[in-house]
C-alpha cells in the first residue's frame, strides 16, 4: 500500500560537481542506463531536453511485464534540481548539493495521489510485497550506476 505522502529517497556522493552529474541524470534519453526498471526515455512533441513542462516517454520492464509512462519535467534548475510527475500520481526528484570534493545526489519519490487499486494488483503479480522499499532499493541502485558512470568518465 502506498498512500498519498509516501516518499522515500536514497542518496550517494559523487566525486564530481553538481551540474556535471545533473547533466547525465537530466538526459532523460540515458534513464535506461541507470533504472533497473527503466529501459528507455524519449523527449516527446518539440521537448529536447529537461525544461519545466518538457515530456516525455518512459518505457519501463519487470520480468514480463511491461508498461509506459509519459511524465511531465516539473523542475529543471541545472547543478541544483531535476524533477518530473509521473500521471499526475508521483513526483520523482533529484537534488545535487556540493559536498566536499563532489556533490551530493538524492533521489526521492513522493506519492501525490494513493496507489490506484490496477498498481497495487499489477505489484502483486510482478512479485513486489513491499513497493515503497522496493523503489528505495531500486534508487540506490540507480545512483550507484551513475556515480560510477560519473565518476568513470573523463573530465574536460
Amino acid at each position: 500500500m502506498m498512500p498519498k505522502g509516501t516518499r522515500r529517497e536514497a542518496t550517494v556522493h559523487v566525486a564530481a560537481p553538481p551540474e556535471r552529474v545533473y547533466d547525465l541524470v537530466s538526459d532523460v534519453t540515458r534513464m535506461g542506463e541507470w533504472s533497473p526498471e527503466t529501459v528507455r526515455c524519449a523527449w516527446l512533441e518539440s521537448a529536447s531536453g529537461p525544461a519545466v513542462g518538457a515530456r516525455f516517454k518512459g518505457s519501463n520492464k519487470r520480468g514480463l511485464a511491461r508498461w509506459s509512462t509519459r511524465p511531465r519535467v516539473v523542475a529543471a534548475e541545472p547543478g541544483r534540481e531535476f524533477a518530473f510527475v509521473v500521471d499526475d500520481l508521483t513526483r520523482w526528484r533529484y537534488r545535487f548539493e556540493p559536498d566536499g570534493d563532489g556533490c551530493r545526489v538524492v533521489e526521492s519519490f513522493e506519492m501525490l495521489e494513493d496507489l490506484p487499486l490496477k498498481f497495487r494488483i499489477a505489484d502483486r503479480a510482478m512479485g513486489i510485497k513491499d513497493r515503497p522499499a522496493d523503489l528505495e532499493r531500486a534508487m540506490a541502485e540507480t545512483l550507484q550506476r551513475v556515480k560510477r558512470a560519473v565518476e568513470a568518465a573523463p573530465t574536460h
